[in-house]
């Protein structure tokens, strides 16, 4: 995946769409919105009356070519798939947080007791994993949609066009026409896990 930051306007439609997909509970947020550079939400960089700034971070699993998570895991639960999709399985994991203490970019979610949910019934894809208490979740790049040959949530649903998807290794796919020729970043790269997400400013 590439993110255009330029074209990111802050506001959350990946965060909102990612969550109705995927049925996640209260509380549980797969992919976060970052204002750049402050505490709060929406506030500017900068100094007032002289230069300021609006941007956004957004922030979800980054799928790592080298996948710490996948290494300290003791159950075998964090898997990574042949395209690379780095996944967990519900029924394996024993929420222990090894995962969540190796993970350098903080996208990893414990589920501590039994999910609650704002709606009586399940929403969002078919495709979409159940969720367990005591488990470990994380942003799974919509794996059921990709399946289908669909494209993840976050992406399909960006009202500013910010995000690319495709495979990283075919030059004619979107992801690789888009930063073909663009000086595209990686988040924590001095971590060496080799993030397939991408960052264009």
């Amino acid at each position: 995946m590439a993110i255009d930051l330029s074209r990111c306007i802050g506001c959350n439609t990946c965060a909102v769409a990612c969550k109705v997909s995927n049925n996640l509970p209260k509380d549980v947020w797969w992919n976060v919105v970052h204002t750049e550079g402050r505490d709060f939400a929406d506030t500017s960089k900068g100094t007032y009356g002289g230069e300021m700034q609006l941007s956004w971070l957004p922030v979800n699993c980054m799928h790592c070519e080298n996948a710490v998570c996948e290494e300290v895991c003791p159950t075998g639960a964090t898997a990574k798939r042949d395209d690379g999709i780095v996944t967990v399985d519900e029924e394996t994991c024993i929420g222990c947080k090894s995962c969540m203490e190796a993970c350098p970019y903080d996208v990893r979610r414990l589920i501590e007791n039994e999910p609650e949910y704002y709606l009586e019934l399940p929403i969002g894809d078919p495709a979409a994993k159940s969720h367990k208490g005591g488990t470990v979740e994380k942003c799974d790049f919509c794996a059921g949609r990709i399946d289908r040959g669909e494209k993840p949530a976050c992406m399909e649903l960006c009202p500013g066009r910010a995000r690319y998807w495709g495979d990283l290794d075919d030059p004619e796919s979107e992801v690789s026409q888009f930063l073909s020729g663009r000086n595209a970043t990686v988040l924590l790269e001095e971590e060496g896990t080799s993030p397939s997400v991408y960052y264009v400013s």
